[in-house]
């Protein structure tokens, strides 16, 4: 599995998938072992438990570090929304600063360019109308851009114009973080390594099972099903537009509520 892979599937088909191979691991090492059974002595037997507990623990500590490596990830994606939200308001009220017709068409052109992020962000878009706000977006930073030369041509002074250019650039800065947030991704190798010691884990303590001829298939299933939606977890929190838990856009709407109720009392 690449990390594309996992980034880009349904969360429940990777989630019966690793199910299912962990089961079938488990029953493996059970019926591996029911060969060898009658041919290890007591001590043997006790060895494979501490190995078993060994790679549990294993297990373990990897979920914990990756999962504490993907809640970074959200929370860092998450302060970047009301960073950038925070940004274009502070933008959208210094264009009272700037002369007309550049303040309308600044007003205006930022009310269509938090609707543009808004697309970018939405959950679940397909790739064509991610790639489409995108573009949109650049279009309108380079109209922002434009609009802030012309009024810096009329009014070159740094207590109007010159506030306003630097809320534009932290507002283009801004997007640039979030688009690097959201790229940046648990490492690939790290979940690779995360779902093969999961499967040794299985297999170890299958294989633990059938040297004491007892199946425990219901444990055995809880288990595999609890490391299962821990991993599951993992790749969902570190995919900021889709699956169940997202990135929340609430300040970017109330911003764009603010901005409309301020349009229309301009």
């Amino acid at each position: 599995m690449s990390g594309e892979l996992l980034y880009g599937s349904s969360l429940w088909l990777i989630a019966s998938i690793m199910l299912a191979l962990l089961i079938l691991v488990t029953e493996a090492g059970f019926r591996a072992s029911g060969r060898v059974r009658s041919r290890l002595e007591e001590t043997a037997k006790s060895q494979i438990g501490v190995i078993s507990g060994a790679l549990l623990g294993m297990l373990a500590l990897l979920l914990g570090f990756t999962f504490a490596m993907a809640q970074s990830r959200f929370e860092l994606r998450q302060g970047l929304v009301l960073e950038e939200s925070n940004d274009i308001g502070t933008a959208y009220l210094r264009t009272r600063l700037l002369p007309e017709p550049n303040r309308t068409e600044a007003a205006s052109l930022l009310q269509s360019y938090v609707q543009a992020r808004l697309d970018f962000h939405q959950g679940g878009i397909g790739e064509k109308r991610m790639k489409d706000a995108h573009q949109r977006t650049g279009q309108l930073q380079y109209q922002l851009w434009s609009n802030a030369l012309s009024a810096v041509a009329k009014d070159d002074r740094e207590v109007t114009t010159g506030l306003f250019i630097e809320s534009l650039n932290d507002v283009f800065d801004s997007q640039a973080k979030r688009l690097a947030a959201m790229e940046n991704h648990v490492p690939e190798s790290v979940l690779m390594l995360l779902f093969i010691v999961a499967m040794v884990a299985a297999l170890s303590v299958g294989y633990g099972c059938g040297l004491g001829a007892h199946r425990h298939l219901f444990s055995t299933t809880m288990m595999s099903l609890l490391i299962v939606l821990v991993i599951v977890v993992i790749i969902d929190l570190d995919r900021p537009r889709r699956g169940l838990i997202r990135v929340s856009q609430a300040s970017m709407i109330r911003l764009q509520e603010s901005m409309s109720l301020g349009a229309r009392s301009r």
